[in-house]
């Protein structure tokens, strides 16, 4: 993909989340996105595998309604780990990470869309989270130190990405040795038709931009993890299937759940 298509990619992503967070009702402002339609906050985070526990322990704001899974399912987060969210969007996830990461922990949100960093930022000190903190910068490129953090979850994000090779290969740098990789993320089951590749409202929507399994795990070997585990999640298709009612896109892609270890020496 040449640089001028990836800035392309880039900057809708960015106008598109960026509305999203200047939005006063949850989920998405593209009439395609990986969201539900419902304005119930609590029916969508169930919907994705989180609970109503999940939406009411956080600000009111935080849960934008986004996202193709739960990644926390995956993650283990233990008390006294360092917990690094990409696109962490209002901070629904860190929030969650937080209470989990303990006093002793600290949690990182990263997202490229200032209004979301905004966002996140209010609804942080809404909520006192002393051990979360936001910062500004690309999946591509994170303002993350190496070896500095346990875990890495993300959901519903890589897929937007425009190298997902170098997505993957800085979270191998930032984690430390041991650590852990715990995505939600929507994976392409078969090749998606060219018409549908070039629809850039479904790009941004979580659906075109996805890669198949096995470009995934062979992504994930490349940047050097192993214990590569990727879990499509047919069940997936019900919710999907209202992203974008116009597309056969359940025919291209599920969500699922990825996870990779970096080796401890």
């Amino acid at each position: 993909m040449g640089n001028s298509e990836s800035e392309i990619i880039r900057k809708a992503v960015r106008e598109t989340y960026g509305r999203t967070a200047l939005s006063k009702t949850a989920g998405c402002s593209c009439s395609a996105s990986c969201c539900g339609k419902s304005d119930n906050t609590i029916e969508m985070a169930e919907i994705l595998g989180y609970s109503g526990d999940d939406v009411n322990a956080v600000p009111q704001g935080a849960n934008l309604g986004l996202g193709c899974g739960n990644p926390h399912i995956i993650a283990g987060i233990r008390e006294g780990e360092t917990v690094l969210d990409l696109g962490s969007g209002g901070g629904f996830d860190c929030f969650l990470a937080s209470k989990k990461a303990g006093q002793s922990g600290h949690v990182i949100g990263v997202d490229m869309t200032p209004e979301m960093i905004s966002k996140a930022k209010e609804n942080a000190k809404k909520g006192g989270y002393s051990n979360v903190e936001f910062r500004s910068g690309e999946i591509e490129d994170l303002p993350v130190e190496d070896e500095s953090v346990d875990v890495i979850i993300s959901n519903c994000v890589i897929n937007l990405s425009s190298d997902k090779q170098r997505a993957f290969s800085e979270t191998f740098r930032v984690l430390k040795k041991g650590g852990r990789l715990a995505v939600s993320d929507v994976v392409a089951m078969v090749e998606i038709p060219e018409e549908v590749k070039s629809d850039m409202a479904l790009y941004t929507g979580c659906i075109t931009g996805a890669a198949n399994v096995d470009e995934i795990k062979l992504m994930l070997k490349n940047a050097g993890f192993e214990q590569i585990r990727i879990a499509p999640k047919d069940e997936s298709k019900a919710f999907i299937r209202e992203w974008a009612l116009q597309n056969p896109i359940i025919d291209y892609v599920v969500s699922a759940s990825i996870e990779a270890v970096k080796p401890a020496s």
